[in-house]
């Protein structure tokens, strides 16, 4: 008995250490806890002596859904805006309005031959994406077509790259523009858009209105549409919103890959009204292919010419014997269709095994096919069923008059001199005139747009005094000036320029020297 009373005294001091030990860690718990919710309950109340008011806190992030902006982070980097200026030749005469607040208005025009009867220049705004890390960027023709000048800035990029035109496409209004980096560029990968269904969800990239970076989100609303645009334009429809700027720009799917290239939208106010139209990305890799090959496309054909609407009539289908199909209405001389005896009024129902309901199942597989090749075509003649093989012959011969028509464009003007920048000396004479004091240098008579003088803020009336931090004092130092400058190389301009009050302002012009 005296053996475990002294065992069970043994335990209970044991177990009095850890018990201490326990209630002093309990308590050092509990009073800094208390500490900070006193501080706390201090600080609200005396930020709610002064308004009564309490703080708002910010709650922690909430992830609705990470699904568009996920595909807008992969996308976004590889969309670029590509802005455009085409120079307008004015016909002899016709003078700008007067702008009476140009101090240099009347001189000019008696001392440098009415300059405002020179060029002008047409700006456009639009959108692409790169597809090739070199810097090969898919967009809309008419983005591009006729212009004078091609910029490309990257989102982020502070550098503007200037664009050469690779290859065009009317037919299906694409072109592939290149730009040099000295890196890689993002891409963005093209996916297969006939795998495309209405309903599925779709985002819209691109610079509507100039506002660079903008993503819209919607939905496919049709598919095949063949209504609204050229032969070879079958559009995925998408109530996206599409505004002017978004055309070139993708149209991508929930998998991040590229399924149309934004091209046009149905509208009554040049805005977006819920219907916009993206070429299929299938017909752009087979146009891509090409352009970056030879430079342009080329498309079967075995020179027949139809009317799709008119095929769809089911009592004219009955008068001519056949089912359903695409009903001839001319042959071209010494075609394919005409050497094997195809006429009009025949119905062409089967083309290599497939059947023909529409203009796009004949028109499609003809101009896919290399010339040369050959398809296989049945069709209906005086109500009777025939099938004939063809050679596939090139389009632009068959028919040679629209591809003239389609290659016809109005001259470009000369290429802008360079620099773009036209002076006179600056004697004291016109230092005089034009309120320059004792100044010394030349004088700008003129800024050609869309050149390398008008991008870096050229103005008439500027008077150069210096080039690279050495004195302007004549046409000569000028000149020589000019004439050492390298392509790429940076140039500082220092100018005066009078305002609109006769103060004479001292400004520091700079860039780099362009590349063409």
């Amino acid at each position: 008995m005296g053996i475990q009373f002294q065992e069970l005294l043994t335990w209970v001091r044991r177990r009095k250490v850890l018990a201490s030990l326990l209630v002093m860690f309990t308590l050092g718990i509990g009073i800094l806890i208390g500490t900070i919710l006193s501080g706390r309950a201090l600080a609200t109340r005396d930020q709610n002596t002064t308004s009564g008011a309490s703080l708002l806190a910010i709650p922690d992030p909430i992830v609705l859904s990470n699904a568009f902006s996920g595909i807008s982070k992969k996308i976004g980097p590889a969309v670029v805006n590509i802005s455009t200026t085409q120079v307008i030749e004015k016909p002899k005469g016709s003078k700008k309005p007067r702008h009476y607040n140009d101090p240099f208005q009347d001189f000019f025009d008696r001392f440098f031959d009415s300059p405002e009867d020179g060029p002008s220049a047409e700006r456009s705004l639009g959108s692409g994406v790169i597809v090739d890390k070199k810097g090969f960027i898919l967009t809309n023709n008419h983005v591009i077509d006729q212009a004078t000048k091609i910029q490309v800035a990257i989102d982020g990029d502070p550098t503007k790259y200037s664009a050469k035109v690779i290859g065009t496409d009317q037919d299906t209004d694409l072109a592939v523009v290149k730009i040099e980096a000295n890196h890689e560029l993002p891409v963005a990968k093209l996916g297969n858009s006939d795998g495309v269904q209405v309903g599925d969800w779709v985002l819209a990239f691109g610079s509507p209105f100039g506002l660079n970076s903008t993503v819209t989100a919607g939905i496919v609303s049709a598919k095949d549409r063949a209504t609204v645009g050229k032969q070879f334009q079958r559009f995925i429809q998408t109530d996206a919103a599409i505004n002017p700027g978004n055309s070139g720009g993708p149209l991508v799917n929930m998998a991040g890959e590229v399924i149309g290239i934004n091209t046009a939208i149905y509208t009554g106010s040049r805005g977006f009204e819920g219907v916009g139209f993206a070429l299929p990305s299938t017909t752009a890799i087979s146009v891509y292919n090409q352009l970056i090959t030879v430079g342009k496309v080329t498309r079967g054909s075995i020179g027949i010419t139809f009317q799709e609407d008119r095929s769809n009539n089911p009592v004219l289908m009955k008068e001519l014997g056949a089912p359903y199909g695409i009903v001839v209405e001319a042959v071209e001389p010494g075609s394919p269709a005409d050497k094997a005896g195809l006429e009009p009024g025949d119905v062409i129902t089967n083309i290599n095994g497939v059947p023909v309901h529409k203009g796009a199942d004949l028109v499609n597989p003809i101009a896919q096919t290399p010339i040369g090749q050959s398809v296989q075509i049945r069709y209906v003649h005086n109500k009777g069923a025939k099938e004939v093989t063809l050679t596939v012959a090139d389009r632009s011969k068959i028919f040679p008059q629209t591809a003239k028509n389609a290659e016809d464009k109005p001259d470009k003007p000369e290429e802008p001199a360079q620099f773009g920048l036209h002076v006179e000396e600056l004697t004291p004479d016109l230092a005089h005139k034009l309120g320059m004091g004792k100044l010394t240098g030349v004088v700008v008579s003129e800024v050609e747009p869309a050149s390398f003088a008008e991008d870096v803020d050229f103005a008439r009336g500027d008077v150069i005094t210096e080039i690279n931090h050495t004195p302007i004092n004549t046409l000569a130092d000028y000149r020589r000036e000019m004439g050492q400058l390298k392509k790429g190389q940076d140039v500082l301009f220092k100018v005066a320029r009078r305002t609109d009050t006769d103060r004479v302002l001292t400004l520091f012009l700079a860039g780099a020297v362009p590349e063409k």
